[in-house]
Formats: structure tokens, C-alpha cells, sequence
């Protein structure tokens, strides 16, 4: 089996600072690290982390070769991330003393992905597979009508959320997983609970309150967060659903992927970065937790 990702690749810009600016506010910075990032890089490397086979489809500027080796270095499949003319998107992001964090995004060349780029990574894929994506990139929307088609189960993060774009894919989604505020921001704009979506599965992550599984059928399950003291909460989200997909791909049943991912998720916001301290599955296993 596979996982089949579209999804973006950016250059993170990681600011640690005092506190989170305000409006008008010039705020100086401790400190400034850089690496590879994005939200569907990140999924990218914690489900190849965590033992999925995983084809990313996307695109880097000509300034994102080192983008390209880095996620083939974490053992993702960079066949089908293409070269284009616009910029390697990034992200400058602020982190403060408490590992909450605030995101600037520039699209880039994640935003210059084309059908046919598509289709060409998804020719190889079949039933059985995985197909997700994320709302930082385009092609969304015909991509997870390709996935269906082929009877890939299509697994939607919908981040940064985008009512649009939410309403234009929904019907042909499987799992949805998307956080507490995203969710609230859906019910909003459609009326309906998480419970109540054509999904087949949603999920709804709440930090350190954990998570919340519906299923067509079922009573909601809560799982509880694992307690662990943040350092830094950026990537947490994506190293959770990531390692979701890959439990999934594996066979897990839903509950027992939930797991899998909150360890990966707790081990994660105890470390500063996005995609390169992303844990691996020996780590999560070998880690003992409080």
C-alpha cells in the first residue's frame, strides 16, 4: 500500500520570541532557525516516519533543490515534486515561551501544481491506497475527484481552512481531520456538527485536551492527550495526522492509529522545528512517557 500526498513544501522561518506580536507592534527576536517545512511536507515525512510508503506530489522553485533532498533523505518518494518558475513557498513563523505560535505563509510554487502533474503521480496508485491533502496548495478539488475515481480513500486536512474549498471537496472525502477552532469555523459556515458530515470519519484534534473520533454509526470516542510539557506546538497537528495515514495504511483499526499518532504528536511538541525533528517509529516506541 501507499500513501499518495499533495501537498505543500516550504522553507520554515522559525522566529522564538518574547511574546506573539500585536498590531503595529515591531517585536525583536531571540533567535532565527530555518527548515524544511509546510503542511504536507510534514505529513509527508511522519508518515514515511512512521513506515507508510509515501509518494509526495508537489512543487519547489528553483531555489528548493535542498527541499527536494531532504524529504528524499527522509525516505519520501520526490519523483513527483516538480521544478517550477515561481518561488519555494515559506513560512515565518513566531514561537513564544509557551510553544504557542503565529504563521505568515507565502504560497509560491505550491500554488503552481497542474492536472496533469497530478495524474501522473496517481497513475501508479489503486484501491487500497491513501490519497490526502491539505488546503496549502491548489488542485484540491480535482485531485480528490482523481483519488476517488481509483478508490483511493481520501483523507482531507482541512488547514489553513477555507470554507470554499472545504464545500468543493467534502463529498468525496473518507476522513476528515481537522482542529477545534477549524471545526467550529465549519459547523459555522455549514451548519452542521462534525458528526452530521458526509465524511465516513472525522477527526477532531484539541491539543492538550486531546481528540475526538466520529464515525457514521457510532458513539463519538474521545481519546485523551498524552501530558507532556510544549516546547513548541508547530508541526504537532501534521505529525498527527500523519502518523494517522500511516497507522491506517498499515491496517490499524481507527482507534489503535489514534494512539500511534498521539504519542507521535506529544513526542513532538517537546522539540523545537517542523518536518526535520519529526520522531520516527522507533523513537515513539523506545520513548517512555511520564
Amino acid at each position: 500500500m501507499a500513501v499518495y500526498n499533495l501537498g505543500s513544501i516550504n522553507a520554515d522561518n522559525v522566529y522564538r520570541v518574547t511574546h506573539q506580536p500585536v498590531a503595529g507592534e515591531t517585536l525583536a527576536a531571540e533567535s532565527l532557525t530555518r527548515g524544511l517545512g509546510g503542511k504536507g511536507a510534514n505529513m509527508s515525512v511522519a508518515a514515511a516516519r512512521a513506515a507508510a510508503r509515501v509518494v509526495h506530489i508537489g512543487a519547489v522553485g528553483t531555489d528548493g533543490q535542498w527541499a527536494r533532498e531532504r524529504l528524499l533523505e527522509y525516505g519520501v518518494d520526490t519523483r513527483f515534486i516538480a521544478v517550477s518558475d515561481l518561488p519555494t513557498g515559506h513560512a515565518n513563523i513566531c514561537v513564544d515561551p509557551e510553544g504557542e505560535n503565529t504563521i505568515v505563509l507565502l504560497s509560491g510554487a505550491n500554488g503552481g501544481i497542474t492536472d496533469d502533474m497530478i495524474g501522473a503521480a496517481l497513475s501508479d496508485a489503486g484501491t487500497g491506497d491513501i490519497f490526502v491533502t491539505q488546503n496549502e496548495t491548489n488542485g484540491q478539488r480535482e485531485a480528490v475527484a482523481m483519488a476517488a475515481r481509483l478508490g483511493l480513500r481520501v483523507v482531507y486536512a482541512a488547514a489553513p481552512f477555507d470554507a470554499k474549498a472545504v464545500r468543493a471537496v467534502i463529498d468525496r472525502v473518507d476522513l476528515l481531520v481537522l482542529n477545534a477552532v477549524e471545526a467550529s469555523q465549519l459547523a459555522q459556515e455549514t451548519g452542521s456538527e462534525p458528526g452530521d458530515l458526509p465524511c465516513s470519519d472525522v477527526v477532531v484534534t484539541m491539543g492538550g485536551d486531546g481528540c475526538i473520533w466520529y464515525s457514521k454509526g457510532q458513539e463519538a470516542q474521545r481519546f485523551p492527550a498524552i501530558p507532556v510539557t510544549p516546547v513548541d506546538t508547530t508541526g504537532a497537528g501534521d505529525t498527527f495526522t500523519g502518523y494517522l495515514i500511516a497507522g491506517l495504511d498499515r491496517g490499524m483499526p481507527m482507534a489503535q492509529a489514534i494512539g500511534l499518532a498521539t504519542k507521535a504528536g506529544a513526542l513532538m511538541v517537546m522539540r523545537e522545528g517542523t518536518a526535520d525533528v519529526i520522531p520516527d517509529l522507533k523513537e515513539i516506541e523506545d520513548y517512555t512517557f511520564g
